[in-house]
């Protein structure tokens, strides 16, 4: 039998082989992975063209999932540090890579991407239309909107970030109710620009039936963008950003009638005290569609830290029903990041990720901390080292300050608990100070 999507083929009870794949890494029965990409509760990006895929599915009830921002800009041109990043972030285990490049030969990068990578491959159209038709923004027409979306779906990615939501309705409600930071999302301030010059629709929401028809040419989740999120903690779940949710569900249940794969994004910047009941209204307005969140920041105080203000909310968003973290580096608000930042990013991201799925309950998660445990009451470090999310970091730390016995570390020496705990209850005699 022929499908055209996942989700066609799961309505129509046929297995995939990246249901497969993606089942075996979740410890699931693929019966039950089916069921729910038929749902759309679970979605697995996979565009027909991106060859190198690995596959991975995104839900509430799976292992949370991390997405990394990258890209070339006006002022980081170079393409092979990018790539760099890219191969850094797949074997530091993000899942998914984004896109956002915004100067210079972005379609040669992008294709790059879909040819060599194998993880998730994401794109914002909206930026690479500004780029590509190099001319003044209110010049651009609706079809040449369009035309870039196709053009990203012949290259290969696997989901695109389209700001539907911000309709004339939705830009009216906004400007009547006026916020501190105003719209921070870049292709939201883009076609929200393009909206006021040009006096037209929002051609993503106007044609929104013409994009559904491409993604389900070529299999390519719609990640609803959410303009409207908010840029500071006190625009958090403000008129606007409900507003655009609303309008989010609708053209939700629009894609699954098509049988097109969707997840929608969420909130920036959000107090710590009002995740776990965004997260509530997102699944019941968008019906269980995988929530996809950039940190959130719980609070606007921190640049240079940010990648944790956003593990903070990262942890307590996916334990409340986010499927997919947006990685933020500590350049967040600040500059490009660079190796360094992107490993600080992805640690902190994972860290929350797992935090979440421990909470959660997902099938699995906790044998890792088990077995560290396990590692460490064995006074084992070369084991503890192998369980670490960084390895590196790990033993460079133990080597800064060599330990005068091999069986402690230099903040407890004699004093170690575990070391002292297993001798006495193997019988031995403990005497601490003169050993």
């Amino acid at each position: 039998m022929e499908y055209t999507t996942q989700m066609d083929a799961a309505r129509k009870g046929i297995i995939t082989k990246e249901m497969e794949i993606a089942a075996k890494k979740e410890q699931m029965d693929v019966n039950e992975m089916r069921e729910l990409v038929a749902k759309g509760q679970v979605i697995i990006p996979c565009n027909k063209l991106h060859t190198s895929l690995d596959p991975n599915a995104i839900g509430s009830m799976l292992k949370t999932k991390i997405n990394v921002n990258l890209g070339i800009s006006r002022d980081c041109k170079d393409m092979d540090m990018e790539i760099e990043k890219v191969n850094n972030a797949v074997k530091m285990g993000a899942e998914s890579i984004m896109d956002l490049s915004s100067y210079g030969d972005t379609r040669t990068f992008r294709k790059r991407l879909t040819k060599e990578c194998p993880a998730i491959i994401g794109t914002v159209p909206i930026y690479d239309a500004v780029v590509y038709y190099h001319k003044p923004l209110k010049e651009i027409t609706s079809q040449e909107w369009l035309d870039i979306v196709r053009m990203h779906a012949e290259d290969g990615v696997d989901f695109m970030t389209i700001h539907c939501g911000i309709n004339k309705a939705t830009a009216g409600r906004f400007k009547a109710n006026r916020r501190l930071t105003n719209i921070v999302s870049r292709g939201g301030s883009i076609i929200f620009a393009w909206m006021e010059m040009t006096g037209e629709e929002n051609p993503f929401y106007e044609h929104y039936d013409e994009i559904l028809d491409i993604c389900r040419e070529y299999d390519i989740t719609m990640s609803l963008g959410d303009a409207c999120r908010p840029g500071c903690i006190k625009d958090a779940s403000d008129i606007s950003q409900i507003e655009e949710l609303v309008t989010l569900g609708e053209l939700t249940k629009r894609a699954w009638e098509k049988d097109v794969q969707v997840m929608v994004e969420g909130p920036g910047h959000m107090p710590l005290n009002q995740i776990a009941a965004n997260m509530e209204i997102q699944k019941t307005i968008c019906q269980g569609a995988p929530f996809y969140v950039l940190g959130p920041l719980v609070t606007d105080i921190a640049p240079g830290y940010d990648h944790i203000t956003a593990a903070i909310g990262g942890a307590v968003a996916a334990a409340s029903g986010a499927s997919f973290l947006c990685y933020v580096t500590p350049a967040e608000h600040l500059r490009l990041p660079n190796l360094d930042d992107v490993k600080e990013g992805i640690i902190a991201s994972r860290i929350a990720a797992h935090a979440a799925d421990i909470a959660k309950g997902v099938k699995g998660a906790t044998d890792w901390d088990n077995a560290m445990s396990t590692a460490r009451k064995k006074l084992d470090w070369e084991e503890m080292f192998n369980l670490c999310l960084d390895p590196e970091k790990a033993r460079r730390y133990r080597a800064e300050a060599k330990p005068e016995k091999e069986d402690t570390c230099s903040m407890c020496g004699n004093f170690c608990a575990v070391k002292n705990m297993n001798r006495i209850l193997d019988g031995e005699i403990v005497n601490i100070y003169d050993e």
